[in-house]
């Protein structure tokens, strides 16, 4: 693949507006130092220094199309709580235009406990509820409302946001639409018109409830059951099944991997922002790798920058 080529599809992610549809999170990170074993249980003491926290599920797509110099809008729910004004606040800070419905719930946070760039625990607050009627409505009704969109995405996390009558409602809108999936709601993206679906590889095989296959087996399997081009994430790559028949995939080449948290939001803003910019399916997978591949370095819910993004390109292309 040309490197100024994909450089110059990069220049064209300026202005492009992304709808993040999803399960709109927060992440906290407590972050500190262990030195010692807890004397009343078998486990670690983190001696606590800070915290931080960062938007995450659908909000840390959006902040990835945003740092990576495109528009973003994100729709979610949330609670009534202390932990959305926390998460609005990080969405102005990052300049996300955001529409969240507050309904009886839980907003969703994931606290993680850290040491250096290790992970040593991992706390969730959620309630999985699909959302109202109501709220389907309220959502479709001010997706209508926005002009300009270039492309949705569907960050699927399965808290409830992302319904079969929801999908149903945004596919008349006649956008590329692009699908972060969790495979149980593999009946809700058939039919919908979606442009691409971006399960990671044990998803994968959850959407055709099979064993494990070899990678070109899978991909096939999916092209066939739900008609649409297919991006499988691995640990060491990716591969994109087209529905023309061409597969194309890449290996990854970071030389060290600190932590994977939040990849596949990047992976998915990446390859949206890229096909806006008329990069071809098979452009937009180089360049969401290359997004992917800046992210696997960073710690926690990180989003890449343009920047980064262009090193990325420059140092392993």
């Amino acid at each position: 693949m040309e490197k100024n080529r994909l450089l110059a599809i990069i220049d064209k992610f300026n202005g492009k507006h992304i709808l993040v549809v999803g399960d709109v999170m927060l992440d906290k990170y407590i972050w500190g130092t262990v030195s010692r074993v807890s004397p009343e249980a078998p486990v670690l003491v983190l001696d606590v220094e800070y915290e931080s926290f960062a938007p995450g599920g659908a909000g840390n797509t959006a902040c990835n199309v945003t740092t990576l110099g495109g528009k973003a809008t994100v729709v979610g729910v949330t609670g009534e709580d202390k932990n959305r004004k926390v998460l609005l606040d990080l969405l102005e800070q990052q300049k996300i235009n955001s529409y969240l419905l507050k309904e009886g719930r839980l907003t969703t946070m994931k606290i993680r406990a850290m040491e250096k760039k290790s992970q040593l625990l991992r706390i969730d607050y959620e309630t999985k509820q699909y959302i109202s009627e109501t709220s389907e409505e309220e959502i479709i009704r001010f997706v209508k409302s926005l002009n300009n969109i270039d492309a949705i995405i569907i960050s699927d996390y399965a808290k409830g946001v992302v319904t079969q009558n929801l999908l149903k409602m945004i596919e008349p809108l006649g956008l590329p639409i692009f699908i972060d999936p969790k495979p149980k709601h593999k009946s809700f993206y058939k039919n919908i018109g979606a442009t691409l679906i971006k399960p990671n590889y044990k998803e994968a095989i959850e959407l055709i409830d099979g064993a494990k296959k070899d990678i070109k087996e899978i991909g096939c399997e999916l092209i066939k059951e739900f008609k649409t081009n297919f991006l499988i994430t691995r640990e060491d790559g990716m591969d994109l099944f087209e529905l023309n028949g061409e597969i194309s995939s890449m290996y990854s080449k970071a030389k060290e991997v600190y932590d994977v948290t939040g990849a596949g939001d990047t992976v998915i803003a990446a390859f949206a922002l890229a096909f806006t910019a008329n990069a071809t399916l098979k452009e937009a997978m180089y360049i969401s790798r290359y997004a992917g591949e800046a992210k696997i370095s960073k710690i926690g819910t990180s989003p890449v920058t343009i920047k980064e993004l262009k090193n990325s390109i420059e140092n392993f292309l």
